[in-house]
């Protein structure tokens, strides 16, 4: 039997990642896992009463916050799973959920990565996520079929081929993780998955989902439905997305069209919400591009440690 590596991380969220916990000790039958929490530097450190709490579980401190692909790297750097579950700490299993997700990588070893399908925790009849789109590269734009629609099973039985997997709940292949590499931490919040998921592409591999499997998510309990720390790393890493993994052609053509359409219809939203200072994080975002290599890992914005 395959072992499972589950992993997630916390940063200031003890009573979410609580919940999660307590979801897979509840419906979880898969045996042959190990459940890893890297905390991102959480004040107060609750990792010390956890390890009384969840002695199976195998808990990382972290002294500073690394980021989504910071966390998780590190908790990656302890897996010893034939497989990497790595699910948000805002998500909670649901019964079968490992076993149906981890078929379809038994039988084709192609598959380096693949998702369940994604539904809302707090509106558990509709769905967030039965796959992605390609991405456009000239706009860096996908969309996700299925969002917002009620789930009456009209998505039931894919198990695909699909542009890219969901950083909410993704299952990765561990020896080609090996081969790919860790996820590239200079993202630190949002498109890293997706820059991932390329690089699986490039390499050889294919991205799936299984819709026969669920999982609930918690959306946006991490940083808020719109903080000015979601606008700059949005922006900021849609660009550098384009610039690590877009065409050359498409990459120059892409910049225009967030310089003199994005930028433009971003500000005028900003302005009828009265999120003024948005405008300034926007440039911030854009101004980081500008003067720091793809590769950079100063993130331009000051995070909480």
């Amino acid at each position: 039997m395959k072992k499972i590596s589950v992993i997630t991380v916390n940063y200031n969220q003890p009573q979410v990642t609580e919940e999660l916990l307590s979801s897979i000790f509840s419906v979880n039958t898969y045996p042959a896992i190990e459940i890893i929490v890297a905390d991102n530097g959480s004040d107060p450190d609750i990792t010390p009463a956890w390890r009384n709490q969840y002695p199976s579980v195998h808990f990382i401190r972290l002294n500073t916050n690394l980021g989504f692909a910071g966390g998780n790297n590190a908790a990656i750097q302890h897996a010893t799973g034939d497989y990497i579950f790595m699910v948000n700490n805002d998500t909670e299993f649901t019964p079968g959920l490992i076993e149906t997700l981890i078929a379809p990588l038994e039988n084709n070893s192609k598959i380096a990565v693949i998702s369940p399908k994604i539904r809302y925790y707090q509106q558990p009849n509709t769905i967030q996520y039965i796959g992605f789109t390609p991405m456009n590269y000239y706009t860096i734009a996908n969309n996700a079929p299925g969002q917002f629609e009620i789930d009456t099973g009209q998505y039931d039985n894919i198990c695909a081929p699909t542009g890219y997997a969901h950083g909410a709940a993704m299952m990765i292949r561990a020896s080609a993780m090996h081969e790919v590499g860790l996820m590239a931490e200079n993202f630190f919040l949002y498109y890293e998955e997706m820059d991932w998921c390329d690089r699986f592409k490039r390499a050889g591999y294919e991205i799936w989902v299984n819709t026969n499997a669920l999982i609930y998510h918690k959306e946006s309990v991490s940083v808020g439905a719109r903080s000015a720390l979601k606008e700059y790393f949005m922006n900021r890493n849609r660009i550098l997305f384009a610039r690590r993994n877009a065409p050359l052609f498409k990459q120059l053509f892409f910049f225009f069209y967030f310089l003199l359409l994005v930028t433009p219809r971003n500000i005028i939203r900003y302005c009828k919400e009265k999120n003024y200072n948005f405008i300034g994080v926007l440039f911030r975002a854009i101004w980081w591009n500008v003067s720091h290599s793809k590769n950079s890992m100063e993130l331009g914005y000051k995070v909480k440690s």
